[in-house]
């Protein structure tokens, strides 16, 4: 067993035109005087990181290191949840996610697509450059629209849409094992990737591709009323990544899971700040030190009630007194007797 790293933050949340959270070095330092020591940073926003620039200069990507660590950090890893997004999007969805894009892009599917693959290669390059082992993304969805079966899906259906998102994601894939990363697919609703099931449909289709991971976040599997402790048994050998936030799924008469198209704080399952939802996260810590889990637990803040800042000054600490110093020695070792190999076979009766 070994240590989560931590506490971490993702910037997505917190990035924005004021200060401190207009640049790279100052939210760094923002983050630093919480009691943060990771950030995970999104690579779609230029106020943090220049993504192909640190694709094709090591010594831009040592720059953006060298930021971080003058403010007392780490970089955890680096996020394309948008562009990851963009790799395959039902027709439906064109217009909403154009946003996702660079302007020039919208109305272009086929270039949008191709931009977002880029995207993804570009980040291989940059996690490598920048001396980072995993990847945080989405992976978009073909059949998101069919979730729910009505009118009835037709033969092969799904089949033939996780062949097509197999097809789309291998050469990514490919990338970030020529560049020694693992690929970790956060799953969510909304994605193709969205439960146990719809994952292991996936690596079938890309061959038990190694680098095909999974960003672990427990939320995501409250809302769908799934057992999230137990999806750590089945595929913590797969997990690389942990996101650490909150969730609360209160049922009722009048909605559940669907939320009948109210707003985040009309609906049944709504995220919450850290600690404040229905998560155990002490069992999940003791499930991912257990197993042995190697990365960070970072703080994705996202609440429909509590203001940001105070989700993440808590979430710091709450990460950190979640986090599990692994013991060295056998609770035990005080009674043991010692042994060797005489002493087992003697007691065994055996000679």
């Amino acid at each position: 067993m070994r240590t989560i790293k931590g506490p971490g933050i993702f910037l997505a949340q917190f990035a924005g035109d004021n200060k401190p959270f207009n640049q790279l070095s100052s939210i760094c330092k923002w983050a630093k005087s919480l009691g943060f020591t990771g950030m995970q940073i999104p690579t779609w926003d230029p106020r943090m990181i220049d993504l192909k620039k640190a694709a094709e200069s090591k010594t831009y990507a040592d720059e953006i290191n060298g930021i971080v660590k003058e403010a007392g950090v780490e970089i955890t890893e680096l996020s394309t949840h948008l562009q990851g997004q963009l790799v395959a999007v039902h027709p439906a969805y064109d217009v909403l996610f154009d946003g996702f894009a660079p302007a020039p892009l919208h109305g272009d599917p086929k270039a949008r697509t191709e931009w977002a693959v880029q995207q993804l290669k570009y980040a291989a390059k940059a996690s490598r450059n920048l001396g980072l082992n995993a990847h945080g993304t989405f992976s978009g969805s073909l059949l998101w629209h069919t979730v729910y079966p009505w009118p009835q899906r037709p033969a092969g259906l799904v089949q033939t849409g996780f062949t097509e998102l197999a097809s789309r994601w291998l050469p990514i894939l490919n990338e970030f094992d020529d560049n020694g990363i693992d690929l970790c697919y956060e799953i969510h609703p909304g994605e193709d990737l969205h439960d146990g099931i719809s994952y292991e449909m996936f690596l079938e289709k890309v061959n038990g591709h190694k680098r095909a991971c999974i960003l672990y976040d427990p939320s995501h599997f409250v809302l769908q009323a799934m057992d999230y402790l137990s999806f750590i048994d089945h595929y913590h050998e797969r997990i690389r990544m942990f996101h650490a936030k909150d969730a609360e799924f209160n049922p009722g008469g009048k909605q559940g899971v669907y939320g009948g198209y109210q707003n985040w704080i009309d609906r049944a399952g709504r995220f919450r700040s850290l600690g404040d939802g229905q998560v155990d996260f002490k069992s999940v810590f003791s499930k991912l030190t257990a197993y042995d889990y190697a990365g960070w637990a970072v703080l994705e803040w996202e609440c429909c009630i509590k203001h940001p800042e105070d989700g993440a000054r808590e979430g710091a600490g709450f990460i950190k007194d979640h986090i599990i110093r692994v013991t060295e020695k056998a609770f035990d070792d005080f009674a043991g007797a010692g042994s060797n190999e005489s002493l087992n076979k003697s007691l065994l009766g055996l000679k």
